[in-house]
């Protein structure tokens, strides 16, 4: 009984570690990073996103998992969710960056 129960289980096992196989792909890695948004008036507020190509050909929201920065933030300030905010008239150059590649968007903010 005991030498069928560990055959049992040899072969059990032998079909998992099958299944599992060797996949030799590799992940895809981000290519670039696309901003999408449109400039806000002052004391406004718009929300912009940032898709990431990646090395396959297929594309990801990476809004929420960018580090967002503004050049100017005179004209404006991006939060961590990528909401930008006019704070004055002026251009700056909103960043996403994920996974150390960046995308930027040159935005201006008209005077009110």
């Amino acid at each position: 009984m005991k030498r069928v129960s560990a055959v049992a289980f040899a072969m059990v096992l032998a079909v998992i570690a099958a299944a599992c196989g060797s996949n030799s792909t590799s992940p895809s890695t981000v290519s670039s990073i696309a901003i999408t948004g449109a400039a806000p008036g002052v004391g406004a507020s718009a929300q912009f996103t940032a898709t990431a190509t990646m090395s396959n050909g297929t594309t990801q929201d990476v809004t929420g998992l960018s580090v967002w920065t503004s050049s100017n933030t005179g004209a404006a300030t991006v939060s961590s969710t990528g909401l930008v905010v006019g704070t004055g008239a002026g251009s700056t150059t909103v960043t996403a960056t994920y996974l150390s590649v960046s995308g930027t968007d040159q935005i201006t903010i008209p005077a009110s």
